[in-house]
């Protein structure tokens, strides 16, 4: 039982403790973006937005660009994605929107036409703890995502659709392209004419591609449809893969052409259909790691070879 002193120590914790949490709570602010709205641009928006705030973007065309340096902050369109557009624009020479907190999302819009002299303007570059990429439309940009190295970080991309991004240009950029972090979740979500690069590049300890659809179609020239250069485990499930005739690589999936560098526990790869319609003959899976790959209930069309490297594939 408390004595009287340790009981109103206790209950004034306690009420500090309540009024810290609903304070946090009261400062949460709803930020609205558009003609009429209290800011004409997203940047304004972001830059006035802190810790726990929702930015609601109207449609519109904006030729602007924008960081989120704070945490737990939600970006996102209101009505139709494919005419809430950011274009044109790049910050820091990196990206359209540049992502520096921890458990940010940007939801329902339209990011297009990334261009840096570098060669990898991006849609977004995550540069901070986990994202979560919801309803956005990647257009012609260098990279779609670029994300840098945290290994403790998450990045879900879900509903997502990516279109004619990517560049070779002494060096490659891709559609996704995410660096060290813990976890690349990829889900429902569609790739179309990606040029020359990959469509999902990662570095991920951990690479999930569940019910994508990747399609080269008549004039994509990309290159593999999903890799994971240093090894990670990779899971690939219920998805679609498509390559075209003028494919600059015909491997669909690819692991360890780097080297291996990390802990590769598990390679399975099912329920996938796989298309072929170039004139020539392409790989399914290539695995360069000593992990066998576990492939199962994969349907195959055209000229397809199942599997290279170690693995079982029935």
């Amino acid at each position: 039982m408390y004595s009287r002193p340790a009981a109103i120590a206790c209950a004034v914790a306690r009420a500090s403790f309540f009024a810290l949490t609903l304070s946090s709570v009261a400062h949460a602010a709803t930020l609205e973006v558009g003609a009429g709205k209290q800011y004409a641009k997203p940047s304004a928006a972001l830059g006035a937005a802190g810790s726990g705030d929702h930015i609601l973007v109207h449609e519109g065309t904006y030729f602007d660009c924008g960081q989120i340096i704070g945490d737990n902050i939600t970006f996102e369109g209101v009505g139709d994605p494919a005419k809430i557009i950011l274009t044109d624009k790049t910050c820091n020479g990196k990206a359209l929107l540049i992502i520096g907190g921890n458990n940010d999302a940007v939801k329902n819009l339209t990011l297009q036409r990334a261009r840096v002299p570098d060669g990898n303007g991006a849609g977004i570059r995550a540069e901070g703890g986990n994202l979560t990429v919801d309803g956005v439309h990647f257009v012609n940009n260098q990279d779609g995502i670029l994300g840098a190295d945290n290994p403790a970080a998450t990045i879900i991309v879900r509903n997502s659709e990516f279109t004619k991004n990517g560049v070779c240009n002494g060096y490659c950029a891709h559609a996704i392209y995410v660096g060290h972090v813990a976890l690349l979740h990829v889900e429902n979500s569609k790739f179309r004419e990606t040029k020359d690069g990959h469509d999902i590049k990662s570095r991920a300890l951990r690479t999930e591609v569940v019910n994508v659809d990747i399609a080269n179609g008549d004039d994509g020239t990309g290159s593999y449809m999903v890799e994971v250069p240093e090894g990670g485990s990779l899971v690939v499930k219920n998805s679609s893969f498509a390559k075209g005739p003028k494919a600059e690589n015909h491997t669909v999936i690819a692991i360890g052409t780097e080297g291996v560098n990390q802990p590769t526990d598990e390679i399975t790869i099912t329920n996938n259909h796989v298309s072929n319609t170039g004139n020539y003959s392409a790989t399914f899976v290539n695995n360069i790691t000593a992990t066998e790959a576990h492939l199962h209930g994969n349907v195959l069309s055209g000229p397809i070879k199942p599997l290279n490297g170690d693995g079982t594939a029935d």
